[in-house]
C-alpha cells in the first residue's frame, strides 16, 4: 500500500499555541515497525576505481561509511530534535557499487519494536554513511555529489505500511 500526503494531516508536533513538542506515543502499543532508506553517491570514475582497487589514502572507505551509518541510526534521537529515542534491533547498511553512476548506492533497513517508526533512523544511516563516504573520498575527489536520499518502505505503524513506486 503507497501512502501519499494527506490534507487531514494534523502537525503533531507543535502544540495549541503553535510550539513545538515532542509526541506523547505511551498510549500506543509497541509494534514491530521497519524502514528502507536509500541514497547515491555519484563520482569520476577514477574516484570509484581508487574506492574499488583499495587504493583511497584514508583506507578503508566503504567500511567506515557503512560502520558510520549504523552508528548514526542508533543516536537519531540525538541529532534530529523531537525524535523519539528507539531501541533499535537491526540496522543493516549497504553499499553497492555502480560502475553505471560511476559510485555507490547506499540502503539502510532498521528494525524495532517500539511505539513509534523508524523511518528518521533509516534515513539518519544512509546520509551519514553517504557524508562519510564522500569523507573518505574526498582527498581524491571534492566534486562527489550526494543525492536520492529517500524513504524506499515501511512497515508498522498506525499509519500502515509505504512502498516508494520509483
Amino acid at each position: 500500500m503507497t501512502q501519499h500526503f494527506s490534507e487531514n494531516s494534523s502537525l503533531t508536533h507543535l502544540d495549541d499555541r503553535g510550539e513545538a513538542r515532542m509526541v506523547d506515543v505511551s498510549a500506543k502499543p509497541p509494534t514491530v515497525r521497519s524502514a528502507v532508506a536509500a541514497a547515491r553517491v555519484r563520482m569520476l570514475p577514477q574516484t570509484f576505481d581508487a574506492i574499488e582497487t583499495g587504493n583511497a589514502p584514508k583506507g578503508d572507505v566503504l567500511g567506515t561509511a557503512r560502520l558510520a551509518g549504523i552508528m548514526a541510526a542508533k543516536q537519531t534521537s540525538q541529532l534530529i530534535p523531537l525524535c523519539h529515542p528507539l531501541p533499535l534491533q537491526k540496522v543493516e547498511v549497504q553499499i553497492t557499487p555502480d560502475p553505471e553512476l560511476p559510485g555507490y548506492q547506499i540502503q539502510a533497513q532498521v528494525k524495532t519494536k517500539a511505539e513509534t517508526g523508524v523511518e528518521m533512523e533509516a534515513l539518519t544511516a544512509v546520509s551519514v554513511a553517504a557524508l562519510t563516504l564522500y569523507d573518505m573520498a574526498k582527498a581524491l575527489e571534492k566534486g562527489m555529489i550526494i543525492e536520492g536520499i529517500r524513504l524506499v518502505s515501511k512497515t508498522g505503524g498506525k499509519s500502515g505500511d509505504y512502498l516508494r513506486e520509483e
